[in-house]
């Protein structure tokens, strides 16, 4: 099921979300919504605060090419065990933030830990866009957008573009 992303500025998007103790189906199936929620988007990643559910809870997806078979991640309580001192720069983007993209430095290398749908712990180094990506998401289960990365003037300019954008929605609806 096709959930609905919230837009910054929300205060959802600034909490610590809740670990999870305990694997169930309701969260399986929540994992299932958000891949389904994160393709339609069209996103790379997504993380459960975006749709208003504050647990530790991410999913993501950055095989872009044709060549590449979907390669769909879930991940329960991730956490950063080991980042590289070695820097690499993306412009990010964000669901929660629609049509902004700024340049962002995080490390070129991050190994995750994270608990699989089926309660498995996993571990993984990931590079590139992946590396960045995962540390978006996990970013986001801390209360923290790519934008708090950026200086006050820029990051202020892209919240006022968003409420603009949210104002024009609510009255697109009404």
């Amino acid at each position: 099921m096709i959930r609905p992303i919230i837009l910054h500025p929300d205060p959802r998007l600034k909490k610590t979300s809740a670990e999870i103790n305990d694997l169930s189906d309701d969260l399986r199936t929540l994992a299932d919504d958000m891949l389904e929620t994160m393709y339609a988007a069209p996103g790379i990643g997504l993380a459960a605060p975006q749709i208003g559910v504050l647990t530790r809870l991410i999913v993501l997806d950055c095989e872009k090419s044709d060549e590449q078979a979907p390669r769909p991640i879930a991940m329960f309580n991730p956490r950063i065990i080991a980042s590289s001192d070695e820097k690499s720069a993306f412009d990010e983007g964000c669901l929660s933030i629609p049509d902004q993209y700024a340049e962002v430095i995080r490390p070129a290398e991050v190994e995750v830990a994270w608990i699989d749908p089926n309660g498995n712990e996993q571990s993984e180094v990931f590079t590139d866009l992946w590396a960045t990506c995962v540390q978006h998401e996990i970013d986001h289960l801390d209360g923290k957008l790519f934008i708090d990365y950026l200086k006050p003037l820029k990051r202020q300019m892209i919240t006022r573009k968003m409420v603009k954008l949210k104002r024009e929605r609510a009255r697109e609806k009404a």
